[in-house]
């Protein structure tokens, strides 16, 4: 009893921060818990926007394991996961060290300027950007590659090229901001570390390798955590650059929901699939968290 009193006495002192909290709390049940919920009752639905929807149970659940599309859908979004999560962890962390060796502090500036623009643009300017870049006719590619003589590649109409740009624009557009999350720990690290590891001799690249980079795993882990969570929820940019030459190689879950729900208005369907999505995300996060843990 008294320590309720005690926790009742230490909310009433703090109340105007509770008070503050409370219009963020009421956002995220209204446009983020309750739609969760909402979409999970209808799973079990066949929901209609007017009339009565019916209850199917796991029917939409066994479509969705049943049909080709759901399985080519998952099996693309996991090679695309696979290679965001890994290059846009690690070429960042690349970037970084080799930025940190720039001893012009303007030019150190300006490349970072460079580097981290992209991720300022929409998906939308990033996405029209590089469909032009690789156009037959006026692409910059295809017009140096004339060039020398060649013959010009349509990129954006062969599924051989489709994932690979996918997972490269991504990477374009994100690695700025992930490099400057490593520049920002490696200007934490006690500059002590490097003076005794210069008296003792070792040089720039020991330096590196025995001080820098283990200092950068910690950011590291969380880097991969926010990419592994974000892995299954991709379609920005496959909104943007998709099209129905190269859909077979590049529709992913999340567009596969959009396609079936909101073009074929099949919303039971589409929230069973919804469902699937966050499940999986959680148990991989999950599992991802632990072992990142014992291994980072």
């Amino acid at each position: 009893m008294r320590t309720r009193k005690n926790i009742l006495k230490q909310i009433f002192k703090v109340r105007l921060l509770y008070l503050l909290m409370l219009p963020t709390l009421v956002y995220f049940f209204i446009f983020a818990y309750f739609p969760i919920f909402d979409g999970f009752r209808i799973s079990f639905q066949d929901f209609r926007f007017v009339g009565e929807s019916r209850f199917v149970g796991f029917d939409n659940y066994r479509e969705a394991v049943q049909t080709p599309g759901f399985w080519r859908a998952f099996r693309n979004t996991l090679i695309l996961g696979f290679g965001n999560v890994m290059l846009t962890a690690f070429i960042p962390m690349v970037l970084a060290l080799l930025l940190n060796e720039l001893r012009i502090a303007a030019w150190k500036r300006f490349t970072q300027t460079i580097i981290y623009m992209p991720h300022l643009f929409s998906w939308v300017i990033v996405g029209g950007i590089w469909i032009f870049m690789l156009s037959p006719n006026a692409g910059i590619i295809n017009v140096i590659r004339n060039l020398f003589g060649l013959d010009s590649i349509y990129f954006m109409a062969k599924e051989t090229y489709a994932q690979p740009i996918m997972i490269g624009v991504n990477l374009w557009k994100q690695a700025g901001f992930v490099c400057i999350l490593y520049l920002a720990t490696i200007a934490g690290i006690n500059p002590e570390l490097y003076q005794a590891a210069m008296i003792d001799g070792a040089g720039a690249f020991k330096r590196v390798f025995y001080i820098t980079v283990p200092e950068l795993l910690s950011t590291l882990r969380v880097v991969l955590l926010l990419n592994i969570m974000g892995a299954l929820r991709m379609f920005n940019q496959i909104w943007v650059m998709r099209n129905e030459v190269i859909a077979p190689k590049v529709d992913v879950l999340m567009y596969y929901v959009y396609e079936r729900g909101l073009v074929q208005f099949k919303i039971g369907y589409a929230a069973a699939i919804s469902v699937l999505i966050f499940v999986l995300t959680f148990i991989i996060t999950a599992i991802s968290n632990r072992f990142i843990k014992y291994t980072a």
